[in-house]
């Protein structure tokens, strides 16, 4: 008779030793949030190439505006239409960014009223990425806006009395502000209900920043009280700073100014504008 030894089963087999877990990074990782924002903000850019008709206001705004204001008023206030292209034309490049950000908030709005940010939420991805996403993606339209400024400006005669660099360094200035300024319309588009509403809201906020500056007229020719307001407003120390980039002057102290101002806002309405967001969604 024969007996068969039966092995008792390996419990190595049976039961094999696990493996560590791939590292996954978490969704709000400061570099998941950067890959996540870059690639909405590449979605906002093709959203722009496939409507197209943003563009229009983009471009037809700011030579609208150039051609009303050099050739209607050019001659009263600087006795020369050539003359008061050189002092105005900075001032309608920032003017030109501070309306285009209320598309920002216009859009944000009607996104959310359309049920995409309910699909970002379900997507593992962070939470910011899809408001700075939007927001950055303004931004680089907005470059559209600054080539139409110039390239109309300088057919009808403005010139550069600056180098490249100053002239590249303007239009970063420029951008950073404009970043910042949409940030606050950002608050309204995740707040409002409508987005008539925020446009209105948008536009009433945008017109004491910038008619009550000195975009289109020199601050010593204001009354007082008027004086006591454009001083303290950012937008003067932004346009300064970009007439002394591009036409020559005084730069440092107005450019810092600018700065501060950009980062004090993004310090108060990118908190904002996210703690509403996350309220809302």
């Amino acid at each position: 008779m024969t007996t068969t030894t039966v092995r008792p089963a390996d419990d190595t087999a049976a039961h094999p030793p696990e493996q560590p877990a791939a590292h996954v990074p978490h969704r709000n990782a400061p570099s998941a949030a950067v890959r996540h924002t870059l690639t909405l903000t590449w979605r906002s850019l093709v959203k722009l190439k496939k409507q197209s008709e943003q563009l229009i206001d983009l471009t037809l705004q700011p030579i609208l505006f150039t051609v009303m204001f050099v050739y209607l008023f050019g001659g009263a206030i600087e006795g020369s239409t050539h003359d008061y292209l050189q002092f105005v034309l900075p001032g309608i490049l920032v003017q030109t960014v501070v309306f285009a950000s209320v598309g920002t908030g216009v859009g944000l709005c009607t996104d959310m009223s359309t049920g995409v940010f309910d699909r970002f939420r379900s997507l593992p991805i962070s939470r910011i990425a899809p408001l700075a996403g939007t927001v950055l993606g303004d931004v680089l339209r907005f470059l559209v806006a600054v080539a139409s400024v110039f390239v109309f400006g300088t057919i009808i005669g403005f010139r550069f009395h600056t180098n490249v660099f100053a002239v590249i360094a303007a239009v970063g200035l420029v951008l950073l502000f404009a970043f910042a300024i949409c940030w606050v319309v950002a608050l309204l588009g995740v707040t409002l209900k409508q987005p008539r509403t925020v446009q209105g809201v948008s536009f009433v906020m945008m017109f004491p920043l910038t008619f009550g500056s000195n975009l289109f007229a020199k601050t010593s020719t204001m009354p007082g009280w008027l004086q006591a307001w454009v001083k303290i407003n950012p937008v003067t120390e932004v346009t300064n700073a970009s007439r002394g980039l591009l036409t020559g002057g005084p730069v440092a102290h107005h450019a810092t100014v600018a700065v501060i101002w950009a980062f004090a806002l993004m310090a108060v309405f990118i908190p904002l504008t996210l703690r509403q967001y996350n309220r809302r969604v």
